[in-house]
């Protein structure tokens, strides 16, 4: 049996992590805060997880523990509570493997319980102290990237442990959706469940801008569309974050693409913009333009050659994260 542990901010550790068990063959159990989802395998299981998040009328104390952590405030119940509960599990399940996607103080937790650890890397500036050691204590390191498009500096210390995938889509393996009937041409805008900066007029805002693109939107401001591939594969241009999952699915579809990253913790969707941008994949802007920017960003954008989202290695990237996990 294998243990994984989801992160709960916005949905993308979810995604991935469900897309990459329907690929390995012994059972899973999930650990995270989030609710248990409905679409779990037969067989697995969703262990749910107390908040780690003091009340809102109060300010977390010593988060970092002088520096050394991320998030282990003092004071809060649900810290030590959801510790129990992992430590309990692991006792009872006796997992073989425990993945991390992620957090520092879990890695630690369960390396310190003896159970070997998979860590999923994130892009951006992971040099602080604390992912160093959660890197230094993994045996093993997913990235969920192409090592041709994204290699950095800081993890190539770990080269002798890294497994790079390739940008894992939930996708992967769905047939394009043809269109029933001509239309105008498409375009998406795409936010995130994490927070978007998008205007909530942006969709008004892009019409007015290219005429000759019918725009629709999915998340943010927007309804949240749980089957978004048809949107995807429809689309001639595409207007997104740089969420890893956001970036595979774009990829997939091989849709020309204006990449505008939010802003996360350590960089992350702006180290993705950038090295889509180096590599000559799409066109990225450091943050939300200007309207009168936008015709000149599309018409850039269309001119992309969307061939080169191949080299993200989406196709069976799901599939190869698993096998370095179950090795």
């Amino acid at each position: 049996m294998i243990g994984y542990y989801v992160h709960h901010h916005g949905r993308g550790h979810l995604t991935r992590a469900l897309g990459i068990s329907r690929h390995l063959r012994e059972d899973v159990v999930f650990f995270s805060s989030s609710p248990r989802p409905a679409t779990i395998r037969p067989g697995d299981d969703w262990v749910q997880l107390p908040s780690d998040v003091p009340p809102t009328d109060l300010a977390p104390v010593d988060a970092t523990a002088n520096g050394r952590l991320h998030w282990a405030p003092v004071g809060v119940g649900g810290l030590a509570e959801r510790s129990a509960i992992l430590l309990d599990a692991i006792v009872e399940l006796r997992p073989r493997r425990m993945v991390v996607d992620v957090s520092v103080e879990v890695t630690m937790l369960v390396r310190l319980a003896g159970v070997p650890v998979t860590v999923m890397a994130m892009p951006g500036d992971r040099t602080d102290e604390p992912h160093r050691l959660a890197y230094d204590v993994a045996d093993r390191i997913v990235a969920p990237w192409s090592a041709d498009v994204y290699r950095p500096a800081w993890l190539r210390r770990y080269d002798e442990k890294t497994h790079y995938v390739g940008s894992i889509s939930r996708f992967d393996g769905t047939a394009r959706q043809p269109a029933t009937q001509p239309t105008a041409a498409t375009g998406l805008l795409l936010a995130g469940a994490g927070g978007s900066s998008a205007p909530r007029d942006a969709p008004a805002e892009l019409a007015r801008a290219t005429p000759g693109l019918r725009w629709v939107a999915a998340g943010g401001g927007a309804d949240w569309v749980d089957d978004l591939w048809p949107l995807l594969s429809a689309a001639e241009v595409v207007v997104t974050h740089a969420g890893q999952n956001a970036i595979a699915d774009v990829a997939l579809a091989q849709a020309c693409a204006v990449v505008i990253p939010e802003q996360r913790p350590f960089g992350e969707q702006h180290a993705t913009a950038a090295a889509l941008t180096e590599a000559g994949i799409a066109v990225s802007v450091p943050r939300w333009p200007s309207a009168d920017r936008w015709a000149a960003l599309v018409r850039r954008a269309r001119h992309q050659d969307p061939r080169q989202w191949k080299r993200l290695q989406v196709e069976g990237a799901a599939a190869r994260a698993a096998a370095a996990i179950a090795a």
